[in-house]
């Protein structure tokens, strides 16, 4: 299951009130879902260089991570370069699927989508 979370830096204070009023409770999403988007603010880290620090050297970060689990940055709607990381990320620890219909890449990743 997905987590389905995003982290959202607003450019001005001045988009809160339009952004939280648009987002949360939005359920109308295109594929069919009974999730509903609640917005938050985010702790203990605010703000876009807090969230890149936060996981630049994670172990989501590492190579044997597929790059569709990776966090993505976007600068004027367009996506960025995610900054390197400033140590070698650890590997990460993986948990196993051992339900009928789990699916992955073998270590719990999701599968990569067909080129």
């Amino acid at each position: 299951a997905c987590l389905g979370y995003a982290f959202v830096n607003l450019v001005t204070p001045d988009l809160v009130e339009s952004f939280w009023a648009a987002f949360d409770g939005f359920s109308k999403w295109v594929l069919p879902s009974k999730k509903v988007c609640a917005v938050t603010w985010s702790g203990p880290h605010q703000g876009r260089g807090a969230h890149v620090e936060r996981y630049r050297n994670s172990p989501v970060m590492h190579p044997m991570v597929p790059e569709v689990c990776k966090p993505l940055v976007f600068k004027d709607g367009q996506r960025a370069p995610f900054p390197p990381p400033t140590k070698a990320p650890s590997a990460p620890r993986t948990r196993r699927h051992n339900h009928p219909g789990a699916s992955g890449g073998g270590r719990g990743w999701p599968q990569q989508p067909s080129q």
